[in-house]
């Protein structure tokens, strides 16, 4: 079963003549274990794609199943849950909170799923499989950017969703943080199975893609399954 599909999704904004389709009859489904790149150039709506299979946003038609169900049929509190139980999302800002230390940070996403109980002793064992070992006591602007996105990347991960979101994870990075992020996340999609889907338009974050979906003036134009680049950890 899928874990995510979406069915001739389309989602506007505006009516009438100032109507705009930002995704227009998008039909895909994303299965487990899958490490994909939706790119295309700025304005092609992979950001709105995103916040599509995130639950951010709801379709303006169309369907969106999440383990089969259909997310229509769900209330806010029910797609609340399952945001916080089952999604984590990777932001190119980061998004950490200033006065709390990564562990904090990190700690903060299974409370908020309301897993509170050994959630600091799930946060710690997160920070060696990131990179980050012997820095739980830092606050994000005791890191640097790399390690910032390093700490969103376990936040994400520690309740162990079923599916991470990432629009443009390495965006805010230089070459070789984007580059130790990206392997971070790949390292993890292998050892332990987890879905990535993220947006770029960066050659780095396509070279490291199974899977690369292109998205031309709000629709898929391309949807290409490949090895990783030479050079690249499988």
């Amino acid at each position: 079963m899928p874990i995510c599909e979406l069915r001739r999704v389309t989602r506007s904004y505006g009516s009438g003549v100032g109507r705009v389709d930002a995704i227009r009859e998008i039909t895909l489904s994303i299965e487990p274990g899958e490490f994909t790149v939706l790119c295309g150039p700025s304005g092609s709506g992979k950001t709105t794609l995103l916040n599509q299979i995130g639950c951010l946003d709801a379709p303006t038609a169309g369907e969106l199943f999440l383990e089969g169900r259909p997310t229509a049929r769900m209330t806010s509190g029910e797609l609340s849950r399952l945001r916080a139980g089952k999604i984590g999302f990777i932001f190119q800002s980061f998004n950490l909170i200033p006065v709390l230390t990564a562990v904090e940070n990190i700690e903060l996403a299974l409370e908020l799923a309301g897993r509170a109980a050994g959630a600091r002793e799930a946060a710690l064992a997160m920070l060696p499989e990131v990179g980050l070992d012997g820095l739980a006591h830092r606050r994000p602007s005791e890191l640097s950017g790399g390690q910032q996105q390093r700490v969103a990347i376990a936040r994400a991960l520690v309740k162990r969703p079923v599916l991470v979101i990432a629009d443009e994870p390495t965006a805010n990075l230089d070459s070789a943080n984007g580059e130790q992020v990206l392997d971070v996340m790949r390292r993890l999609n292998a050892t332990l199975g987890t879905t990535f889907i993220f947006s770029s338009h960066d050659p780095r974050v396509v070279a490291h893609a199974r899977r690369v979906v292109t998205l031309v003036d709000g629709a898929i134009a391309a949807d290409e399954a490949r090895a990783p680049a030479p050079g690249i950890r499988p």
